[in-house]
């Protein structure tokens, strides 16, 4: 059972995880829930951590786990959780459909090799994992692909660089994109429409943008960051 402040407090540490992967820091909480001081914002995690609704992360700054999640009142035409005249408590429901990480939560993605000319993704599968900070990444599914080249160098993609590429099908203007290219060359460049064309661009002058027709590219995910290690 969870008073008004303890629903709100829990909302809140629940919706930064799922947007962000870091837990949000006390002054950030404090300000959230209107409390005068973050003794109030202590008093209540503690509450929270006893009744085992979320638990703290040892030797890791900010980080916070949510164990059980409140149930949406809201979304079920009841009354507002945090009215504590019309609901002083909540209930709880199982975890969240999508695991929402703490800050410095580490996950293992597919990695596929190196992207290179003449390669489509489907000829990189390997049972390859490359371990990836969880904040780094969004919802969705995930894979990483080894750089290979320095097309894309000016927007800071350099060769032997690892790529962590939201799989989709669909992406915007500007967005920097994993095509397949007339299903047989895979290629990370900026995706433009021009003219009834699809047009990947380099990120490199000494470089071409490509032309091709609509029905000769696919999108096969979109960048949603970068590793790089240091020798």
């Amino acid at each position: 059972m969870l008073t008004a402040k303890q629903h709100e407090l829990l909302l809140f540490i629940q919706t930064r995880l799922e947007e962000s992967g870091i837990s949000p820091s006390f002054e950030e909480m404090k300000e959230a829930l209107d409390l005068k001081s973050k003794s109030g914002v202590h008093r209540l995690i503690s509450a929270l951590e006893e009744r085992g609704f979320i638990r703290r992360l040892p030797n890791r700054a900010r980080a916070l786990e949510v164990l059980k999640n409140p149930e949406d009142v809201n979304a079920k035409g009841g009354k507002p959780a945090n009215d504590v005249a019309a609901d002083p408590v909540s209930r709880v429901t199982t975890p969240p459909r999508a695991p929402a990480f703490a800050a410095n939560d580490v996950i293992e993605i597919p990695l596929h090799g190196k992207i290179a000319a003449g390669v489509p993704i489907e000829a990189l599968e390997s049972d390859r994992m490359l371990p990836v900070p969880a904040a780094l990444l969004g919802a969705g599914d995930h894979y990483a692909l080894e750089v290979s080249g320095d097309s894309m160098i000016e927007a800071g993609i350099l060769d032997g660089d690892f790529a962590l590429v939201k799989r989709t099908s669909t992406a915007r203007d500007g967005e920097i994109v994993v095509a397949l290219v007339r299903n047989e060359e895979a290629t990370l460049k900026y995706l433009r429409h021009e003219a009834g064309k699809i047009r990947l661009d380099p990120a490199n002058a000494a470089y071409d943008p490509q032309y091709y027709e609509p029905h000769e590219v696919l999108v096969q995910g979109k960048l949603a960051g970068l590793l790089r290690q240091y020798h």
